[in-house]
């Protein structure tokens, strides 16, 4: 299909993250498709998918792009920009992060073969995050240094 076609499938699974009905995910994802964004110990397949976006994930719904970029070619998606989030509060990454906003880099990318997601990939500032909410903070500079 078209490159229209394949970013409005991306702008489509970006749209139900934030609405959380996950049935719409067999129609925009393949059942076999490669998430590289998730930790190894998740499940193969969309199941991994859908097995985060259930528990962790819901933590980062209610986010709201502040800047949106979408660059496509082919089979290839991306979407880059800023996102502004309300974090609810816990753990993350092995630190305590306190609840709080916070705006972040975040860039997606998606392979679109047959009018479906084959493959995802999620980068996303995470550092920035942690230190607007204070979960950590900068070292001091020594003067001259």
């Amino acid at each position: 299909m078209g490159t229209d076609s394949n970013k409005a499938i991306a702008q489509r699974f970006d749209a139900l993250l934030q609405t959380r009905e996950f049935d719409q995910l067999d129609e925009l994802c393949s059942p076999d498709m490669v998430n590289h964004a998730l930790a190894p110990n998740r499940p193969a397949g969309l199941a991994g998918t859908r097995q985060w976006l259930e528990t962790e994930g819901r933590n980062f719904q209610a986010f709201s792009w502040k800047e949106l970029h979408v660059v496509a070619e082919g089979e290839l998606v991306v979407q880059f920009g800023s996102r502004a989030h309300d974090w609810p509060g816990g753990r993350f990454r092995g630190f305590d992060v306190p609840a709080g906003h916070c705006e972040r880099g975040t860039a997606f990318m998606y392979r679109i073969t047959d009018n479906r997601i084959v493959e995802r990939w999620a980068v996303n500032d995470l550092l920035a995050m942690m230190l607007q909410l204070g979960a950590i903070s900068v070292p001091a500079t020594t003067a001259g240094a």
